[in-house]
């Protein structure tokens, strides 16, 4: 009995030490700056490609519209519309709802430039 009152109270004892230690670490914070960076923005953009191809260019006969080359304003206000549920889609209002109005408009950049 003893034993077993020992290891409990020794129990108590570490996950008390722990739970201090976790209380001593900062929070981790709660969002992360937009990386408008070329090398963020086109990290950003690298998300697009298993739909609509590396660097926007779909893959030729697909039903997902290619992104290269297409105006800014015209895919930064898509982008919008399906994060702001304006849009029908089956996956872009998700996808979009990750991405600030700077974001979105360094993305629509990038893509933009693409030939």
């Amino acid at each position: 009995m003893r034993v077993r009152a020992a290891r409990l109270v020794a129990g108590l004892i570490a996950a008390s030490g722990a739970s201090l230690v976790l209380a001593q670490q900062p929070a981790p914070p709660s969002f992360a700056p937009a990386n408008l960076t070329h090398g963020g923005v086109r990290a950003m953009a690298a998300n697009c490609a298993s739909c609509h191809g590396t660097n926007g260019h779909a893959v030729p006969g697909s039903p997902i519209a290619p992104l290269a080359g297409r105006s800014s304003y015209e895919i930064a206000a898509a982008l919008k519309d399906f994060r702001d549920g304006k849009r029908p889609a089956t996956l872009m209002h998700q996808i979009s709802k990750g991405f600030t109005d700077d974001e979105i408009s360094a993305i629509a950049e990038f893509f933009d430039h693409q030939r």
